[in-house]
């Protein structure tokens, strides 16, 4: 829930949730699928950290702008600026910067939380995918 007056924004804080979904798609044979756990972190409505998110902010990093990013994930300026914000409005502060534009243009770089966020994510994956490893082997001999 979310009060606002003209002067200021209080929020009311909320507990992020966490869903875990096996990464696969219908009609995929057990050679294709791919081995590991999707974890989305859920903050009231929005999803503040999916893997949509993890491969933006690390394309944020390659490329030092969320349009290279954009264009390097395929994904149109507008989606990326929509998850970037997404994001920024989901933690304490924002995990994406955008930089005025100069002689050589603007740009944007992931913030010191940015890096943590995508660090710990990174690591709930890899501890989910390692603790479901022989389940997901099984079901995936399940798979057509």
């Amino acid at each position: 829930m979310t009060l606002q007056s003209s002067s200021e924004k209080r929020v009311q804080k909320q507990k992020p949730s966490a869903t875990v979904g096996a990464v696969g798609s219908a009609g995929t044979r057990a050679n294709d699928v791919q081995r590991g756990p999707q974890i989305r972190i859920m903050f009231r409505k929005a999803i503040a950290m999916g893997p949509g998110k993890a491969d933006l902010l690390r394309a944020i990093q390659r490329t030092g702008s969320i349009s290279a990013a954009a264009r390097e994930l395929d994904m149109s300026y507008r989606r990326a600026w929509l998850l970037v914000d997404t994001m920024n409005q989901c933690f304490k502060a924002p995990l994406v910067e955008t930089l005025t534009g100069g002689s050589h243009g603007g740009g944007a770089r992931v913030t010191e939380l940015g890096e943590e966020v995508l660090r710990r994510y990174l690591d709930m994956e890899a501890k989910a995918a390692r603790s479901v490893e022989r389940e997901l082997a099984e079901f995936a001999a399940l798979m057509t």
